[in-house]
């Protein structure tokens, strides 16, 4: 009987031992859940499973603390929060820099507001900082700089505003950066070191492309700078980046694009887009010196002359859009009869003999008043009208 005593006691105590989480975090989560508005916590969510009187990281979880969390080994710190997309609104509480373990915080697809707590920059674990799709507003806390640990940041889909902190360039560990549909404005700083992937599509980014803000990025694969303001020149540095492999410049105010062909043999880009910018010139012919490039996007913008018969000589190019400039002449005839056809469009341009019954020609050319236009012998050396 004895015997059987000290086991229940001793079950008893290894439960509590393996069961205990910190009081500090136990402490940031009650705070983290008291700052969101209760009605806009579903029955059926994560965050209606947290019920207190039961121990955040006891096992085996039933009815609380169902999802959401996860607990180290030990069971006594909290190292993820992860809440599902239930409609969660409210705003975050500074307490959450009391969980020095998380190494995962994704708040993605809620409703969460107001600002970004810098005391999210204590957070000095912190791998993955994902607050996509809610309505923050405000700036993006400089202090975050201080997360060296932070590989992956996805703030996109919110309200965020003001410059990009110049602090940026201090998250040396950071391989994802995802800034896109927000308010920000001001120019690139200086990027990470180590970035991978770079998205900041949509925002109202202005100014020129730095070489000094890309120069220590030298593995940056995945470049989306699409629909901001950024203007002048693309140059010719841009495409000849170490490791880059796709490129977005789309819906922009860039006027000139510089092609050098000079290193191009050993380049992995992939794909290039500066469509919808106000680009002017004849078609880039040293495009075609990039050997792996198989998709290229110049539609709507001011080009003119003739298409570079080198792009049908492309054995890797399968899409590319011209459509929407004022290219005049006779397209390549190996688009429409080589063993490998071309996608994509010429449309909407001037030139002659573009087949009706080959889907590059659609949409139709420009009437002929339009392109003469155009070309009028008063405009000089035929540039088009802008």
């Amino acid at each position: 009987m004895k015997i059987f005593s000290l086991l229940l006691l001793l079950l008893s105590l290894s439960s509590l031992a393996h069961s205990l989480t910190s009081p500090s975090d136990l402490s940031a989560l009650k705070s983290f859940k008291s700052a969101i508005k209760p009605s806009s916590i579903p029955p059926w969510s994560c965050l209606a499973s947290w019920n207190f009187s039961v121990d955040p990281c006891a096992l085996p979880r039933r009815t609380s603390f169902s999802c959401g969390l996860l607990c180290n080994p030990a069971a006594t710190r909290i190292t993820q929060l992860t809440l599902d997309p239930a409609g969660y609104s409210g705003t975050l509480s500074p307490l959450l820099s009391r969980l020095t373990q998380l190494t995962v915080l994704d708040l993605a697809d809620n409703s969460f507001s107001g600002l970004i707590p810098s005391a999210i920059s204590s957070l000095s674990n912190l791998q993955i900082l994902i607050l996509r799709s809610n309505s923050f507003t405000g700036a993006i806390p400089p202090s975050i700089s201080n997360l060296k640990s932070l590989e992956s940041l996805d703030l996109s889909h919110n309200s965020l505003a003001g410059n990009l902190p110049k602090s940026l360039v201090f998250l040396s560990a950071l391989r994802r950066l995802d800034l896109s549909f927000n308010r920000l404005t001001g120019s690139i700083p200086k990027l990470p070191p180590n970035l991978l992937e770079l998205a900041l599509k949509r925002n109202s980014l202005s100014g020129y492309l730095e070489k000094s803000s890309f120069l220590e990025s030298t593995q940056l694969e995945v470049i989306e700078l699409s629909e901001n303001s950024l203007a002048g020149t693309s140059p010719a540095w841009f495409f000849l980046l170490p490791s880059v492999q796709q490129i977005n410049l789309a819906n922009n105010s860039l006027t000139r694009v510089e092609i050098s062909p000079a290193a191009a043999t050993g380049s992995d880009l992939v794909a290039v887009d500066l469509g919808f910018n106000r680009i002017e010139g004849n078609v880039p012919v040293n495009f075609a010196s990039y050997p792996a490039l198989s998709a290229l996007s110049l539609r709507y913008n001011r080009l003119r002359g003739t298409i570079p018969l080198e792009f049908s000589q492309m054995k890797t190019m399968k899409r590319l859009y011209l459509d929407g400039n004022f290219l005049t002449g006779k397209p390549p005839a190996e688009f429409f009869f080589g063993g490998d056809p071309v996608s994509g469009s010429l449309g909407d341009n001037c030139l002659q003999g573009c087949p009706q019954s080959s889907h590059l020609c659609a949409p139709s050319q420009k009437p002929n008043a339009v392109c003469k236009e155009a070309y009028g012998s008063g405009r000089g050396k035929g540039k088009p009208m802008t």
